[in-house]
């Protein structure tokens, strides 16, 4: 088994080391800025592991600072990656029993991640429902995009914590899992995840993704979310919007498996969304070599938006939304 993505432990946070994966490695971190360095870098990634984050960051904050300077350091976290709403939400509601003294800080911390852990169950019950209302009783064959399981999450997991739940009850044939170019969080991530489940599962190049869905070989679409504006937008990882496109063509559903922390009201839709971008080596160089001529630059936004009118559903822990409803 995983141990969890993120901890408190002894006064400090302890994380599963992502960009090592798939070699399982756990750093511990102690201070704001090492923890804003380990965002940055996506030693912890995910929009539900973000917001555990965001609040276990105002938590060992407050053991050295107060006053301007907390709220300078919880500044700083909340903008270490700007797309995934949930990081700031974590520091917001940590930050607000700052008043309260660092034990009370802590408590509300530990309360978000303990809300993670059950409300990613829920999500994952509900949104196993929901296949088998749309899809039917039969084993399904499922895509997916990036990670959003057990490593995005402090355990269980969004999308791929709806492949668990229908996995459990004997209801998948096989996962699709893209490998998420540039950093490969699907074959890297995503594929350890599958494999320690027990699921069948292929990785696959981006570009192929929809043509897999084309083909008839996937029953559903099931993808977490960083950001859900409030006309039901979905930001994702870059790659998600075509495989909306592409199974919305092929008449099948289209699933997005995320906490109600997710769901910004303050974004009105899609084009209010700050999409991240991340160096462009991540692009131009694989393995410590550069793939392409010195004179070649590089786009590299980590996330894209999809419109609400290619959603299926919103699965939540408390709920189905289904936009623009």
């Amino acid at each position: 088994m995983l141990p969890p993505t993120i901890a408190w432990v002894d006064g400090a946070v302890a994380l599963v080391d992502q960009t090592a994966l798939p070699d399982l490695r756990v750093v511990t971190v102690t201070t704001v800025d090492e923890l804003v360095d380990a965002i940055r870098r996506l030693v912890v990634r995910g929009a539900p592991a973000l917001g555990v984050a965001g609040a276990l960051g105002v938590a060992l904050a407050t053991r050295t600072a107060a006053g301007p300077e907390l709220e300078a350091a919880a500044a700083q976290l909340a903008a270490a990656r700007p797309t995934a709403v949930n990081l700031a939400v974590g520091v917001r509601r940590a930050l607000a029993a700052a008043a309260e003294g660092p034990d009370a800080v802590l408590a509300v911390a530990l309360a978000v991640l303990d809300e993670d852990v059950a409300g990613c169950r829920a999500i994952g019950a509900r949104g196993a429902a929901l296949l088998t209302e749309l899809c039917g009783p039969g084993p399904l064959r499922l895509h997916t995009h990036c990670n959003a399981g057990a490593l995005a999450c402090v355990e269980w997991g969004t999308a791929l914590g709806v492949v668990r739940s229908l996995h459990e009850a004997g209801r998948v044939s096989c996962v699709v899992a893209g490998e998420t170019r540039p950093l490969l969080q699907g074959s890297r991530i995503t594929a350890v995840e599958l494999a320690e489940m027990g699921v069948a599962h292929r990785v696959v190049v981006d570009g192929a993704g929809p043509s897999i869905i084309a083909r008839g070989l996937v029953d559903a679409v099931v993808v977490g979310a960083d950001r859900v504006a409030a006309n039901g937008d979905v930001a994702n990882k870059i790659g998600t919007y075509p495989l909306a496109l592409a199974a919305a063509r092929a008449g099948i559903p289209f699933v997005v498996a995320a906490p109600e922390s997710t769901l910004d009201p303050d974004t009105a839709d899609g084009a209010d969304i700050e999409i991240e971008e991340r160096a462009t080596e991540e692009v131009l160089v694989v393995g410590g070599a550069r793939t392409a001529p010195a004179e070649s630059s590089a786009w590299n936004p980590a996330f894209d938006v999809t419109p609400a009118d290619l959603v299926t559903a919103v699965v939540t822990e408390r709920r189905i939304w289904r936009p623009p409803t």
